[in-house]
């Protein structure tokens, strides 16, 4: 069959979060060629999501048809999710930065690795993240959530229930504020803001959210990039040490064979499916001297409980709405090395109306009501901590010679390890948050009514570990490849570590540091007086729209 044949500058690998940030840089600064090749399929547009939510209401319908690819799955993977904009395309909105000891866990606690990168050296495109996003958020006390520039929207509004539940958690000298989210506080960028529906996940019926087709769309109509969807890369190879081309194919009802020609090449495809990609592209695996393309996988655990409270909680008002603190981030809290961070819901677990009471009997009218009153004298708290779980070289990514995928290709297998130092200190770090659980229910008078435990690392990143030692990490600290000069890995495979937070924000603020590496690689030919008029009039707009 005929190999089609496409070429351009630039070929980005993948349409997440992390490559929409890398072509929204290159689109804005350079005249590169830019094509996009995204395995999955396009999803409902911001017009059609609340006919999407309004079935999965009613129905338990996905909002989100045909945002995987049947076969592509692997022992251990954490998501399926294969579509234009990725993961991202109903993710929570969670949006926190990490602390700057994430960065340095080994000069500061002697546990881990350090990453050749500071906080104070990311915090610029941590900035620039939160402005292309849109990420409205209050600051901490500055010294534990410094921060070069406000955020670019004020936070969300608490609600009733964590205004009243800040008040416990001052009174037990946990300092708290809102939880940063990729959601409008106010209209920014050509979207609405949130009218809190409380269904941010799985769908936002009004666009409020940040999702990766918002940029996508943008890029489209202004003919910076092409995209192309249903085409699966299933391997890279080389001429003269350089990627010289990617091979795929379409996933049509031939598998049409695709070849991509590019001078640059980037891999924006997440955690698993980036290592996948390299190691299924050689015997031995492209850009893999140092052995490392797919060790270190990386991500943290969480310990969480529900706290009954004799406070007056009402249930159903942005639930998905949160407090967060670092001033548990900032050091170890033991004599070992115990870091997490801390986050406080109001639950309706056991609080929603009924119609009828404990005995089945129908309710209705003032009977409903007062029975649902009675229920919601006290209230429930979920409070939840992410714990740093320090990554181990063979918690890792290998091909499964015995899965396949549709095509023939070996299927990775995921394996997580713990560092031995987690690993001795998990079931002391597990009882140590249950206990601090146990202590915050008392300074409210209230009780614990029950704990639970995750048993998998949650938000995942690594498996191409940056570094400035070709033999111990597989990319520099700007995401190129020690061993190939035109190939870019970009995003949560960079990842040295996970912290104790969601990832997203810190795996975008990467992947606009590699992008404007590679702007200074492709050349930035854009005229600086034209590309500051079209900056000028994007902020106007953006202000008009508030």
């Amino acid at each position: 069959m005929t190999r089609v044949v496409h070429e351009s500058d630039i070929c980005i690998i993948g349409s997440g979060i992390t490559a929409a940030m890398v072509a929204h840089t290159l689109s804005a600064r350079t005249n590169a060629r830019i094509t996009v090749v995204e395995a999955g399929e396009e999803q409902p547009t911001v017009r059609d999501r609340f006919a999407h939510r309004q079935r999965w209401l009613d129905y338990g319908e996905s909002p989100w048809p045909r945002d995987h690819i049947d076969g592509m799955t692997a022992d251990g993977l954490q998501s399926r999710s294969m579509c234009v904009g990725g993961l991202a395309m109903h993710w929570g909105g969670v949006t926190p930065r990490w602390a700057p000891e994430d960065f340095k866990t080994k000069s500061l606690f002697g546990v881990g690795t350090d990453w050749p990168i500071s906080y104070e050296e990311l915090d610029p495109w941590y900035q620039r993240a939160e402005e292309i996003i849109g990420v409205a958020g209050a600051q901490g006390p500055p010294e534990l959530d410094p921060r070069g520039k406000p955020f670019p929207m004020p936070a969300l509004p608490l609600s009733w229930n964590l205004e009243r539940l800040k008040v416990w958690t001052d009174a037990a000298g946990v300092p708290m504020w809102s939880q940063p989210s990729a959601k409008n506080s106010l209209r920014y960028d050509g979207r609405a803001p949130c009218c809190r529906n409380d269904t941010c996940f799985p769908i936002c019926p009004v666009g409020a959210k940040y999702s990766p087709d918002h940029t996508w769309d943008a890029l489209r109509q202004q003919n910076r990039i092409t995209l192309h969807t249903r085409t699966l890369i299933r391997r890279l190879e080389l001429g003269g040490g350089r990627i010289e081309r990617a091979l795929g194919s379409r996933r049509d009802a031939k598998g049409t064979p695709v070849e991509y020609r590019a001078k640059q090449f980037v891999v924006a495809a997440g955690y698993a499916w980036s290592s996948w990609l390299l190691l299924s592209s050689a015997p031995d695996g492209l850009a893999n001297r140092s052995g490392l393309v797919g060790k270190y996988l990386a991500g943290h655990r969480n310990v969480q409980a529900f706290v009954d409270l004799p406070i007056r909680l009402m249930p159903g008002i942005n639930e998905q709405h949160s407090l967060v603190t670092k001033f548990f981030m900032r050091a170890p809290r033991t004599n070992n090395y115990v870091r997490h961070d801390l986050r406080v819901w109001e639950s309706s677990v056991g609080r929603e109306p009924r119609l009828r009471d404990g005995e089945g009997r129908l309710q209705l009218g003032d009977a409903l009501l007062n029975e649902w009153r009675s229920r919601t004298a006290r209230g429930t708290a979920r409070v939840r901590a992410y714990y740093d779980v320090i990554p181990d070289k063979h918690s890792e990514l290998t091909l499964d010679a015995t899965q396949r995928s549709p095509f023939g290709d070996p299927l990775p297998k995921l394996a997580w390890r713990d560092d031995p130092t987690s690993a001795t200190l998990r079931g002391p770090t597990e009882d140590y948050l249950k206990k601090l659980f146990g202590d915050l229910a008392r300074v409210g008078n209230g009780a614990v009514i029950r704990t639970a435990v995750d048993d998998f690392q949650d938000h995942p990143a690594g498996g191409c570990r940056m570094g400035v030692d070709p033999a111990t990490s597989v990319t520099d600290p700007h995401g190129r490849t020690h061993d190939h000069e035109n190939l870019w890995v970009v995003g949560a495979p960079q990842c040295v570590s996970a912290s104790c937070a969601n990832g997203t924000l810190t795996f975008a603020a990467l992947a606009l540091r590699s992008a404007d590496a590679l702007v200074r690689e492709v050349g930035e030919v854009r005229p600086p007086a034209a590309r500051a008029r079209r900056e000028l009039q994007q902020l106007q707009e953006r202000k008009e729209l508030r």
